[in-house]
């Protein structure tokens, strides 16, 4: 028990049931000794004894001094003594808050004007280290007041990922700003995804889930927009960041169309819904093997491991009877699977990509 209130955690009660009672038979003796305490409660000296340290930290009871007895205080005066140190402290590091952010702010124009050698904003910015792209999202989520929209390609996304996503979704949230994000259907398979999802959709978020992304993409306040560049190896990609409005504007058209045609991706999911995922899932990739492609590209299409995607391909030729895949891709054709118009859909988007 501690009476310092930057140790006390969020939402934990500073006094249990029995030191509530040991309190209120304190009241009705005038004066708190442990023996008598520990008799009524039927509780070990021990026991009492740092209920009664706890209680004095709380300054509800007076502190031990020679010759004195130990007696209850008034809560009111002791909420004044604890609180008002710490609205003292708060309105001290408010000011802190302000001061940095005046002087830092200050600095803000001069550092993009020295650094690019005018004052205009360039439309179209590409950063290779990813530290610098990390910076320039930071200073978007900042100034940020009104939406942000993103796609996320590729299945579920890493824990450690969407923890430090977190923080920044909620402070968003919490700031009324409106936060949309599009996930492949098979990010609902991730487990730290889904916990992730719950999470923000109960605090405003809206979540979709389509069967097909390409590309990754950050959009804030419909001003500037955030292109992953391609991965060259296992380290964190730079990004293009795009300002020019004509740009930006189609960009979020092109959101706007997938997520018209999203699944909303609510807190709570009825199992039927996971089973209609499952089939559109697998009508993807009974698609994608008409067209011929290799196991790795199906599974990097649809966002899934390739040895997941391995096992659906198999149940999908031993539900057809198929011993290969040319013969998988025969039987698609012949059984009617995918309509002509799909076929030819799915070959204009894959000469697309």
């Amino acid at each position: 028990m501690t009476g310092k209130g930057d140790e006390l955690s969020d939402g934990i009660p500073l006094l249990g049931d029995l030191a509530v009672r040991a309190y209120e038979i304190a009241l009705d003796h005038g004066r708190f000794e442990d023996e008598e305490i520990a008799a009524e409660l039927g509780a070990e000296p021990g026991a009492v004894t740092r209920i009664r340290k706890a209680l004095q930290e709380l300054r509800l009871l007076s502190p031990d001094l020679p010759g004195r007895p130990v007696v209850p205080l008034d809560p009111e005066v002791a909420e004044a003594e604890l609180v008002t140190p710490l609205e003292v402290a708060v309105a001290r590091r408010r000011r802190e808050i302000a001061r940095i952010q005046q002087e830092l702010r200050s600095l803000a124009a001069t550092y993009r004007t020295r650094r690019d050698g005018t004052a205009d904003e360039v439309p179209i910015t590409v950063l290779d280290d990813f530290e610098e792209v990390r910076r320039e999202i930071d200073r978007a989520r900042y100034g940020c007041g009104e939406e942000r929209m993103s796609l996320q390609s590729g299945g579920g996304r890493p824990p450690e990922l969407l923890e430090a996503d977190r923080e920044h979704t909620l402070e968003l949230l919490r700031r009324g700003v409106r936060v949309r994000i599009l996930y492949q259907h098979t990010a609902r398979t991730s487990l730290a995804t889904r916990t992730y999802v719950q999470e923000i959709t109960r605090r405003g978020a809206e979540v979709r889930t389509v069967e097909d992304l390409s590309e990754r993409l950050i959009v804030y306040d419909r001003k500037v927009a955030f292109i992953p560049k391609e991965r060259p190896d296992s380290r964190p990609p730079g990004a293009a960041v795009v300002t020019e409005p004509t740009l930006v504007a189609y960009l979020c058209r092109s959101f706007e169309a997938v997520w018209q045609v999203g699944r909303p991706w609510a807190a709570d999911v009825r199992p039927d819904e996971y089973h209609q995922l499952a089939e559109e899932v697998r009508m993807s990739i009974i698609r994608l093997m008409a067209l011929g492609l290799k196991d790795e590209v199906i599974a990097r299409r649809l966002g899934m491991a390739t040895r997941t995607c391995r096992r659906h391909i198999s149940a999908i030729m031993e539900e057809m009877g198929a011993v290969s895949r040319f013969q998988a891709g025969l039987m698609i054709g012949r059984q009617g699977l995918l309509s002509d118009a799909e076929f030819d859909a799915d070959l204009t988007d894959l000469a697309a990509k």
